[in-house]
C-alpha cells in the first residue's frame, strides 16, 4: 500500500496505485504525489513546473524576457504563452527599471525583528504581496485543470498569510468561471478580476462575486487589450470613467482598476470611486514599448497622494523587489508569472512555498535597510543617481 498526497487541499489516502482524483477537492491525478516524492523545496517545484510548461516556460533564476529565453525565443507568430507582446520591451521593462534601483544598506541601531504585518482593503495580512491576477494555466500544455488552478492559488496565498487575486480569459463564462468556482471553494477569500466585457455582463459577474462572499472586485482595464480574447471572439471594450462610475455604484464592494500607467488616469480612477489602482502594464502582454512599472508608480503616487490603495506588479521576482516597489510607493505588490509556475509545479503547497519565501526575503531587505515594519518605508532607502552627492544626503 502506498501513501499518496495531493498538492491542492493536503489530503492524504492510501491506495496501491496513483489515484486518478482526490476524493476530497477532485483534483485529478497531475497534482497527487506519492509522499515519498512531494517536493520539499521551491527548487524542485520549479523543476516539476519546468517539465510541465515545456517549450512555454523553462521556469529560468532570471524571467525577464530576454530574447534567449525561450518565452520570447519561441513567440513569433505564435500565441505569446507567458512571455510579452511584440519584441519583449515591456516585459524586459518592468525587469529594467527594477534592477536600475538600488537599496541604501543600514547597519547601525538597535536589533530587530522587521514587522511586516498590513492591512489591504480591511483584510489583515501577513505581508504585503498578493497573488495577481493571472488565468489560462489550463491552456499552458494542459498543465492543470482551471479551477484547481485557481483554487491552488487562493488557498496558497491565504495559508501563507495573504489574498490572491483571480483573473479572467477567453474560455470563463457565466456559467462556468474558474476564478468563482474557487472563490466558492475558499469561501469567498479571494478577489475577483474581470476582463473588460460589456457593462451588462460585467454586472452579471459582479453579483456572482457578491455570492461567492468576495472581499472586493476589480477590472482588468488593460485588458482591452488582450489578443486572447480578440483571438477567441470574446468582446472586450475600453472603459470610461463613466462605466467605472456605474459599475462602483452598482455594488457595495470595493473596486479596482487594475492595468493603470498613467499618473492622470490614475486620478480619474480615484475621483470615479475605486478604491484601489493597480499601477500594470498587464505583464508587457497588451503593449510593446511601455515604460517599467517602477518607473511610473512613484508618478502616480504623487498624483494620487493617500487618495487611493495603490498596487504595483510587473518585475517582481524577490522580496528586495517587493521592498523597491513599496518604497516607491505601491501599498502592496503583486506577483503573477512566479504564483503560475508555484501552482503548475505543486498546487497549493507550490504557492505556499514561493509566497513563504518572498516574505522571508523581504524581511531580510527591511532588516538590512533599516525599517522596522510596513509603514516606515519610502524613498529614502532608495539610492537616487539623479541627485548630486548634496542632494542625496540631505535624506539622512
Amino acid at each position: 500500500m502506498n501513501q499518496w498526497y495531493c498538492s491542492v487541499c493536503h489530503e492524504m489516502s492510501d491506495y496501491e496505485d496513483k489515484p486518478v482524483i482526490c476524493e476530497i477537492c477532485d483534483a485529478d491525478h497531475r497534482m497527487i504525489f506519492n509522499i515519498k516524492e512531494v517536493p520539499q523545496s521551491l527548487e524542485q517545484v520549479r523543476d516539476l513546473a519546468r517539465k510541465k510548461l515545456k517549450g512555454i516556460c523553462a521556469g529560468y533564476p532570471s524571467c525577464d524576457g530576454s530574447f534567449d529565453k525561450i518565452c520570447q525565443r519561441e513567440a513569433y507568430g505564435k500565441p505569446i504563452g507567458l512571455g510579452g507582446i511584440g519584441l519583449g520591451r515591456s516585459f524586459r521593462g518592468n525587469s529594467e527599471a527594477l534592477e536600475k534601483i538600488q537599496l541604501n544598506m543600514s547597519v547601525l541601531g538597535d536589533h530587530f525583528e522587521p514587522d511586516t504585518t498590513c492591512s489591504f482593503l480591511d483584510v489583515d495580512l501577513e505581508f504585503p504581496v498578493l497573488a495577481s491576477s493571472t488565468a489560462g494555466a489550463q491552456k499552458y500544455n494542459d498543465a492543470m485543470d482551471e479551477t484547481q488552478f485557481c483554487t491552488s492559488v487562493l488557498r496558497g496565498s491565504k495559508e501563507a498569510g495573504t489574498i490572491g487575486l483571480r483573473g479572467d480569459t477567453w474560455f470563463y463564462t457565466l456559467d462556468d468561471n474558474p476564478s468563482l468556482n474557487a472563490m466558492k471553494a475558499c469561501e469567498g477569500y479571494g478577489i475577483p478580476i474581470f476582463k473588460p466585457r460589456s457593462q451588462d455582463v460585467l454586472k452579471k459577474l459582479i453579483e456572482n462575486a457578491e455570492d461567492c462572499g468576495c472581499k472586493a472586485f476589480g477590472i482588468d482595464l488593460d485588458g482591452c487589450g488582450s489578443s486572447i480574447m480578440a483571438l477567441h471572439g470574446q468582446p472586450v471594450f475600453k472603459k470610461s470613467v463613466k462605466d467605472i462610475e456605474e459599475l462602483v455604484n452598482f455594488t457595495n464592494l470595493p473596486f479596482i482598476a487594475k492595468g493603470i500607467m498613467l499618473p492622470d488616469e490614475a486620478l480619474m480612477c480615484a475621483d470615479a470611486g475605486a478604491s484601489v489602482v493597480a499601477v500594470s502594464n498587464h505583464g508587457g502582454r497588451v503593449l510593446d514599448s511601455t515604460p517599467g512599472v517602477a518607473t511610473m508608480l512613484p508618478l502616480i503616487r504623487e498624483k494620487v497622494g493617500d487618495l487611493v490603495t495603490i498596487t504595483a506588479d510587473g518585475g517582481v521576482r524577490t522580496g528586495y523587489d517587493v521592498l523597491k516597489m513599496l518604497a516607491l510607493g505601491a501599498d502592496a505588490v503583486l506577483l503573477g508569472r512566479d504564483i503560475i509556475r508555484a501552482a503548475v509545479g505543486a498546487g497549493t503547497l507550490g504557492v505556499k512555498m514561493h509566497f513563504e519565501h518572498i516574505k522571508k526575503t523581504l524581511k531580510k531587505a527591511m532588516f538590512m535597510t533599516g525599517m522596522k515594519n510596513i509603514k516606515m518605508i519610502d524613498s529614502k532607502i532608495l539610492f537616487d543617481y539623479n541627485q548630486n552627492k548634496e542632494e542625496q544626503w540631505e535624506k539622512y
